[in-house]
C-alpha cells in the first residue's frame, strides 16, 4: 500500500511530497477499499479541526451530479483530501476550468480526474434529445460525444440501448480531457511541465468499481 494513504489528513508537507502517480494510486487503493467494504476508520470531527486553517487536497475530480456517486465515499477519502466539481454529464466549462485552475495552480492538487459513469441519466437525456428548461442547453455539452460514437445502420442510438449510452459516456470523458487542455492554458502548461496529470475514469453503478481509462 502507498505509504501516503495512511496520512488521513493532508498537510502542506504531505501534499508537496506527492506526485500525480501517488495521487492516482491513493484513489485506486481507496476505491478498492470501498468495493471490499474495508474503509479506513477516520475521525471526521478531528479532520474538520485539522483543516480549519487550510486545505491541501491531493486530487480534483470532475464527476456527475448523480446521487449514486458520492466522490469521497467511492474513493474512501476524508475531509480535505479531494476537490469535487459535480455537474450532470461531468463536462468542463469556464466555471469548472477556473475551479480546477484554483485546485491545482493555487491549492496544489497533483491530479485531475474526469469521471463518467455507466447508465448516466444525463447521457441518456442527450441520446433522447430531451427538452426541459435549462436542461436542454446543458445536455448540448454531451452532443459532441454522442455524435462521435459510430454505430451500424439501424442500431438504436437512444437511451434504450445501454451499450450505446455507456460508449457515449466514455467518449464524453475523453473529449472533456481534450477540452480541458485546449481551453485552459494554465492547466495545459502544468501538464506539459509534469506538475499535474489529467486522467479519465468510469464508475460502474452496479459494482462500485472505478476503472481508469
Amino acid at each position: 500500500m502507498n505509504t501516503f494513504a495512511n496520512n488521513l489528513t493532508q498537510t502542506k508537507e504531505s501534499q508537496k511530497l506527492l506526485s500525480a502517480f501517488d495521487a492516482m494510486v491513493m484513489l485506486k487503493e481507496g476505491n478498492h477499499r470501498f468495493v471490499n467494504n474495508i474503509n479506513l476508520n477516520r475521525n471526521l470531527a478531528n479532520q474538520v479541526s485539522d483543516t480549519s486553517t487550510g486545505q491541501y487536497p491531493f486530487a480534483a475530480v470532475v464527476s456527475c451530479i448523480d446521487s449514486r456517486i458520492p466522490t469521497e465515499i467511492i474513493f474512501d477519502q476524508g475531509i480535505g483530501d479531494i476537490f469535487n466539481a459535480r455537474v450532470a454529464g461531468n463536462f468542463v466549462n469556464q466555471d469548472i476550468l477556473g475551479s480546477l485552475e484554483f485546485a491545482c495552480k493555487l491549492a496544489g492538487s497533483k491530479l485531475i480526474v474526469i469521471m463518467g459513469h455507466t447508465s448516466c441519466g444525463a447521457v441518456k437525456g442527450a441520446c433522447d434529445h430531451a427538452k426541459l428548461g435549462n436542461l436542454t442547453a446543458m445536455l448540448e455539452n454531451i452532443n459532441p460525444a454522442m455524435d462521435k460514437v459510430e454505430t451500424e445502420d439501424g442500431v438504436d442510438r437512444s437511451s434504450k440501448n445501454i451499450e450505446f449510452v455507456n460508449q457515449v459516456a466514455v467518449e464524453n470523458v475523453h473529449l472533456n480531457i481534450e477540452k480541458l487542455k485546449k481551453d485552459s492554458p494554465v492547466l495545459n502548461e502544468m501538464v506539459e511541465n509534469g506538475d499535474i496529470e489529467v486522467v479519465g475514469a468510469m464508475y460502474d453503478v452496479k459494482t462500485g468499481s472505478v476503472s481508469f481509462l
